[in-house]
């Protein structure tokens, strides 16, 4: 059994500001995630990790640029999200795979001055995974829910929290996915690796739909390098993500929704039966829908251990 703890979270996450009133939205923090080839199974066993995810959201942006900050009355929005989670094979065809996000969230906006600080359980992911197409399991699908566990209803006296900063979505979404691997001919300790996954709010609450979003990535790693018994794979991966506009009387239509393209450069250690992953996600391209806080760069680190 081969897994990579990395765990691509799409969090492209707002401010919004309108000529009435002014939105921040962060609907995108682990919503989403893609990974890379070595987190995909190749026998049965068992994986459980942890994954911790930041990103400080302090750029004013406006469609394919930075923007004047007096065009948002949102300032900040910091996030740290643990993930807690588990995925088992219960043979080369089946498995399955639980997520447990718990997020700390710091909001800073010019409405009534306030800063803002509170945490919370996240929304929690269920995944089924078929990986039954060829022998070796290099290629399968994922299919799940993310259900409404995450608090959108937190609110504080001196400061308004709107719903697309809230920790919960308050939605029951459908997870779909798919993913594929492989070795270059020319050098094989050179592995590609391709991952989609569409995230598809069905059930909603209190006059609110998130967007529907699509993300993929792609990259290469190389397994040829090592430390006496520790193995050392470089990654580098390109992440695509797109989100549509959040929709209902609750939500702030005009300036939700973006597209963008990540780089990412990564290491991997693995020292049987644990792996560690560290890496950085920096956007090349951005376009957002209306003014929305953006961050320069997201950082990720996860610890597995393999049964």
């Amino acid at each position: 059994m081969k897994f990579n703890m990395i765990k691509i979270g799409f969090g492209l996450l707002a401010g919004a500001v309108t000529t009435e009133s002014t939105h921040a939205c962060a609907c995108g923090c682990g919503v989403f995630d893609v990974g890379t080839s070595s987190m995909f199974p190749s026998g049965s066993g068992m994986v459980a990790y942890v994954e911790y995810d930041y990103q400080n959201q302090n750029d004013n942006w406006s469609g394919a640029s930075s923007a004047h900050s007096a065009d948002n009355d949102d300032k900040k929005i910091a996030t740290q999200s643990y993930t807690f989670g588990l995925q088992s094979m219960f043979n080369r065809r089946w498995g399955a795979q639980i997520e447990v996000p718990y997020l700390l969230r710091t909001f800073d906006t010019d409405k009534n001055a306030a800063s803002l600080h509170w945490s919370g359980l996240g929304d929690l992911r269920l995944r089924g995974i078929y990986s039954g197409f060829s022998e070796d399991m290099s290629s399968g699908l994922t299919f799940g829910v993310k259900l409404p566990t995450g608090d959108f209803k937190h609110t504080e006296a001196k400061g308004e929290i709107d719903r697309d900063t809230q920790i919960g979505s308050g939605s029951t979404d459908l997870l779909l996915g798919g993913f594929m691997r492989g070795s270059f001919s020319v050098e094989p300790r050179w592995k590609w690796f391709a991952q989609a996954q569409v995230d598809a709010p069905m059930i909603t609450q209190d006059h609110y739909l998130p967007g529907p979003e699509a993300d993929v990535a792609a990259g290469v790693y190389y397994e040829g390098l090592s430390i006496g018994s520790a193995k050392i794979s470089p990654v580098l991966q390109v992440i695509g993500s797109a989100r549509g506009r959040d929709s209902g009387s609750a939500s702030s239509h005009e300036d939700t929704g973006y597209e963008r393209v990540l780089v990412s450069p990564g290491i991997e250690f693995h020292f049987a039966p644990v792996k560690f992953y560290l890496d950085a996600e920096l956007p090349l391209y951005q376009h957002v829908n209306g003014n929305q806080l953006v961050a320069p760069v997201l950082w990720k680190m996860s610890v597995g251990y393999m049964f």
